[in-house]
């Protein structure tokens, strides 16, 4: 039987499940590098894919369309801009929010080369909500699993947006196809959820009227084994000179190649 529940406590839920993926705080101390960090390059090459390739998926489809022509897009976890820098001839004015600098300078430089006039704000949504005014449109690709305060953030959204709000995510946490390595190097279990239908249910139960589309993700993880291994060692908490280490147990484990995801898109007006 199913039981409805309250936003409050979906929000709840969320959170405690989001939290369940800290790190082992004697793993983390031993770590060479931050395990959670991510590469200003790496997202920048896939933007630059994403603007050479066009996508014709579900989120860009639907940002697409609900976009005026010369219209406000507000872009939260922008990254270096691949969820919105296709949209070049669309876009009025981008406004673009991350807690990473080097990602928005990658972003802005960009923008000036394709012509799109941006606003670039450093910080964590909805802290910076405030410094970007309401917008036609709002993308957030791949950042509410780095979200515990997910009910805050998506009102957040709302609030800042006129027309359509659209959200992308993995179906599954982005970390969860490294379950079998930390089993393996370090013994310890890694969570299940959340998953993206526990993002769907918060988002209906604060009143949006959500629609849901989802496909397989357009790209590999991966392109090699050696990336793999490179990005494992980080992930986990290794010394980098154990790549090859790792490479040779991803292989036993059967995790090479890694299947791809399955991409959400959330949207509603």
């Amino acid at each position: 039987m199913l039981v409805s529940m309250d936003a409050e406590e979906l929000a709840a839920r969320w959170r405690e499940r989001l939290e369940s993926w800290a790190i082992p705080p004697e793993i983390v101390a031993a770590a060479p590098a931050d395990p959670w960090s991510h590469s200003p390059e790496r997202f920048g090459t896939r933007t630059d894919r994403a603007l050479s390739e066009p996508d014709d998926g579900p989120t860009m489809s639907r940002l697409a369309e609900a976009l005026p022509d010369q219209g406000t897009l507000l872009d939260v976890g922008s990254g270096p801009g691949a969820a919105s820098l296709p949209l070049r001839g669309r876009i009025g004015h981008l406004y673009a929010v991350d807690t990473s600098a080097a990602m928005l300078d990658g972003l802005v430089i960009r923008a000036e080369k394709l012509g799109v006039p941006v606003t670039a704000v450093e910080g964590r949504w909805p802290d910076v909500a405030d410094q970007v005014p309401v917008v036609d449109v709002t993308i957030a690709a791949h950042v509410v699993y780095n979200v515990p305060d997910l009910a805050e953030f998506l009102r957040a959204l709302d609030a800042r947006t006129r027309g359509r709000v659209v959200l992308e995510l993995p179906h599954r946490h982005p970390m969860s196809w490294m379950t079998p390595l930390w089993q393996h190097f370090h013994g310890v279990s890694r969570p299940v959820r959340p998953i993206a239908e526990d993002c769907v249910a918060l988002a209906a139960a604060l009143g949006f009227a959500v629609r849901v589309e989802e496909r397989e993700a357009p790209l590999e993880r991966f392109t090699s084994l050696e990336e793999l291994a490179a990005s494992a060692c980080r992930r986990i908490c290794l010394d980098p000179a154990r790549a090859a280490e790792v490479a040779a147990t991803a292989q036993e484990l059967g995790m090479w190649p890694v299947p791809r995801d399955r991409w959400v898109t959330v949207w509603w007006e």
